[in-house]
């Protein structure tokens, strides 16, 4: 196999906790090993439970990034640096009554601010992280972000996905996440909103492929699980926790939803048939069992006659019946014997 230059192939085991058989998804994660100059992005391997057995081994291509990592502690500036945040304090002074007005920041109770000064991250109180209140910048050489740190819904516009057993669905969903770490969400990720989204899509399109659809219309809850957990590893690096991943709606074609609704329709018919059938097996049994009963008991027997003649006389009927005497009709029935 050609690997890509800076590419070097690790083996890692995955432990599928699940019973076998059934359509999972499972995500590697792997800690980053850091040194001084030098981390590695690793690739997420999505993989789908095993039909039998409980050990599967799959190959991870973690990539070396020699670039230089993003330092989320401040550092100094050099003599330059210090040079021009001299020149600006002495500006400052001379220029106070304007530069005064430019001088002020308000951040808001909900919001964090990461102050950068000449482009880098710059410690304030003991913290690379501003609070809330009203916070002093140098103009000219401190810049101050603003992360808001509310928690942010995000709508996934619908998608058509393949489910495993070739159904084409249309999916929408939401996702709710919040920034935990201000730093990392300015300096990690340009739009950390926008990537999430994305990433989010993605990750809906590449999870629901391998559950077919019965799987996808009734476990929604495992779907979410499994949603939230795949985004959070992503998302970690950047500052943004997932709160909750929620799948919206499943939209069935037409065709498959009359198809759906002829199958059911059936499977009611089916049912209604079946208990009838067992009805009229078990009313028959009943018929059986009390006929043997009155024929052993002549008492029983004019007990059921008299109860005839009664529910013929309450009936407006315009035929009359002559009922003969039930011990002429035992005696007919011996002289023929």
């Amino acid at each position: 196999m050609n690997l890509p230059r800076r590419v070097r192939p690790l083996e890692h085991n995955l432990s599928m906790q699940s019973s076998p058989g059934t359509a999972d998804v499972h995500q590697i994660e792997l800690h980053e090993n850091r040194g001084h100059r030098e981390s590695e992005n690793v690739i997420q391997l999505v993989t789908k439970r095993p039909v039998s057995g409980n050990l599967t081994t799959a190959k991870v291509y973690p990539i070396s990034d020699n670039t230089d990592p993003i330092d989320l502690e401040p550092e100094g500036h050099g003599f330059c640096g210090y040079f021009l945040i001299a020149l600006a304090v002495l500006m400052y002074i001379f220029l106070f009554p304007i530069l005064v007005l430019f001088s002020f920041k308000v951040i808001q109770s909900y919001e964090r601010g990461v102050m950068l000064r000449l482009g880098k991250l710059r410690k304030h109180k003991g913290s690379a992280i501003m609070s809330s209140g009203i916070q002093f910048v140098l103009p000219c050489v401190d810049t101050i972000q603003k992360v808001d740190m509310r928690t942010i819904s995000e709508v996934i516009p619908p998608q058509e996905v393949l489910t495993r057993d070739s159904v084409t669905v249309t999916v929408d969903a939401i996702v709710y996440m919040r920034v935990i770490e201000p730093a990392s969400a300015i300096l990690r990720v340009a739009n950390w909103l926008q990537s999430t989204g994305l990433l989010a899509v993605s990750t809906l399109r590449s999870v629901l492929g391998h559950y077919d659809l019965a799987a996808l219309l009734t476990n929604r809850e495992e779907i979410d699980t499994y949603l939230k957990k795949s985004l959070e590893a992503a998302t970690r690096e950047w500052g943004i926790k997932v709160e909750r991943v929620e799948i919206k709606d499943v939209a069935l074609p037409q065709d498959m939803q009359r198809a759906m609704a002829a199958e059911a329709q059936a499977t009611r018919a089916a049912c209604a048939k079946v208990i009838a059938a067992k009805g009229e097996l078990d009313s028959a049994h009943m018929l059986q069992q009390a006929a043997q009963t009155m024929s052993g008991s002549p008492a029983a027997l004019q007990l059921r006659y008299l109860q005839t003649l009664a529910t013929i006389a309450t009936e407006q009927n315009s035929t009359i019946i002559f009922p003969l005497p039930i011990e002429l009709m035992s005696a007919l029935t011996s002289r023929n014997k």
